[in-house]
């Protein structure tokens, strides 16, 4: 029998075994990240009779980007991320991502604390914890940055509780080590937000993934790697491959997400639509100096995000960061950026030559040639001495003993890069959604701030995949039960925005 026939003849044996659920739709999620865990949330809740089914190729939930030493934990609501409000030619500060991206964080939260109220969620430790968010910046160009960015953010609720300070002596009461050895003289500044957060991104897709492996109507595939997606006239037939016993798996889906993060191009190449034809992506992996002094870690409780140099991408912006890992606070310092073509922290080094092809290299290369300047700062970066990353550190935080910091290897990210009829590819930070016309698969690519706004993205892909049912009466009631300001605009409505913060306040269990 020919690989094709065999293929038709498993098909034709599920769809014999499923002859008698033919009223269910079948769902197929691939990655139990924290994008899969979030979708998963929301059609269990939408579609309740749903059959779904979670492919993940390691044998663990949240191991790769979700996970908490892959990600810098950061509850990104462009309190203190400069690279989110951007110089506009006229000299004036652009706020609208910061907005957009402050809204989303509150929506997540919204439905964290759904998950948490209606027993759905139900962590061991907090995987939410408050922390001070602060921008620090030095330079009297830089100074002048952060009062025009604290004068344009103030006048939204979204923002209104920050605080402008370049006080030294005040300053040094919040950020001790950021102050102590560094010269009276130096022009710098910081605004706060006090309601920022740290969280554990990992801790919340397990979360939502056990809860989700506890219901009957949903299976959870851990070992599996997916070898094959074909569009078949009854849907999408996905070939899994049992790892640990060499078993191959095949399933068909009414609805397919592709949510495996930097492995996610491979999979969308695979399933060979036209909508994926174009894109390519470019791995960076990340670095961390953290802290083994407990005593240095105790003087620091906050999230300090600097400025990015001139010239270098917005990935590269450096920030002094108190975690909170499983309970116990840590300290890091980063990001710094290597370069493996890995697309997967447990990734093939063939990753990015396997996903070049004819309809993606000439973007590729285009890309490639608009950004020398990444490329020079990535080579830049790999070619550092300890002492030279150091020194890096001790910008921020002058009396560093290099003795107190160990060097850790963080995750990795696939950026986008997209066909564009102007200069032939782009490279663009961020997360992109990728279907088909009917809306029967979706695809998310991209990266940062995707943990922190994936309950938006979620959405977003319903919106896209399910354009009618979102409309329904019936939809839009079980999305306002999770999200109370679903429909709203937390931008514009300060009231609501204030009632939906004391909410999640009291039930993530947050400082007012």
């Amino acid at each position: 029998m020919s690989p094709k026939q065999t293929k038709m003849a498993i098909l034709g044996q599920i769809m014999n075994q499923m002859s008698d659920h033919t009223n269910l739709q079948r769902i197929v999620l691939i990655g139990a990240g924290i994008m899969s865990a979030t979708l998963g949330i929301f059609i269990h809740r939408l579609f309740p009779d749903a059959q779904i089914q979670i492919y993940e190729r390691l044998d663990r939930v949240g191991a790769e980007s979700s996970d908490a030493w892959n990600n810098a934990g950061t509850g990104h609501s462009a309190f203190c991320e400069l690279n989110y409000t951007p110089l506009r030619e006229d000299g004036s500060v652009d706020i609208t991502k910061a907005l957009k991206i402050g809204e989303a964080f509150e929506v997540s939260k919204q439905l964290w604390a759904y998950l948490v109220k209606t027993g759905r969620l139900t962590p061991e430790k907090p995987f939410i914890n408050d922390i001070d968010h602060m921008s620090f910046v030095m330079g009297e160009e830089n100074v002048a940055f952060l009062q025009k960015r604290y004068a344009a953010m103030q006048s939204y609720p979204m923002f209104a509780d920050m605080f402008y300070e370049d006080d030294h002596a005040t300053i040094k009461d919040f950020i001790p080590l950021l102050m102590e050895g560094r010269p009276a003289s130096d022009t710098l500044a910081t605004t706060r937000m006090a309601i920022g957060t740290d969280v554990n991104f990992g801790e919340i897709t397990r979360g939502m993934i056990s809860y989700l492996a506890s219901q009957d109507n949903v299976e959870l595939h851990l070992g599996h790697e997916v070898r094959s997606i074909t569009r078949v006239k009854e849907g999408w037939m996905i070939e899994a491959m049992d790892l640990s016993r060499g078993y191959q798996n095949t399933v068909i889906a009414d609805f397919l997400f592709n949510g495996a993060g930097g492995g996610a191009l491979k999979l969308l190449e695979m399933a060979d639509i036209d909508e994926a034809k174009g894109y390519g992506g470019f791995p960076v992996s990340g670095q961390w100096l953290r802290c083994t002094n407990p005593d240095v870690i105790n003087r620091h409780e906050a999230k300090v995000y600097g400025k990015a140099a001139t010239g270098n991408p917005p990935m590269s912006v450096p920030h002094l960061d108190t975690r909170m890992m499983n309970g116990e606070r840590s300290l890091l310092f980063g990001p710094y950026a290597g370069f493996s073509t890995k697309f997967l922290k447990n990734g093939s080094l063939l990753d990015l030559p396997l996903s070049i092809e004819m309809h993606n290299i000439w973007p590729m290369l285009s890309a490639g040639i608009h950004n020398i300047g990444l490329t020079k700062y990535l080579i830049e970066q790999v070619m550092q001495s300890p002492e030279e990353r150091f020194a890096m550190l001790q910008v921020y935080y002058p009396e560093a003993v290099m003795e107190d910091w160990e060097l850790l290897v963080a995750g990795q990210r696939v950026q986008i890069i997209k066909k564009d009829k102007e200069e032939g590819g782009v490279l663009k930070f961020g997360t992109e959604i990728v279907s088909v016309p009917d809306g029967t698969m979706a695809a998310l690519l991209g990266a940062s701030p995707g943990a922190s706004t994936a309950v938006s993205i979620m959405l977003d892909v319903l919106s896209l995949c399910f354009p009618d049912q979102m409309k329904s009466d019936e939809w839009i009631s079980s999305l306002q039960e999770m999200i109370p300001s679903y429909g709203k605009s937390l931008i514009e409505d300060g009231e609501l925005l204030r009632h939906t913060r004391s909410y999640t306040t009291e039930v993530l269990q947050l400082a007012e």
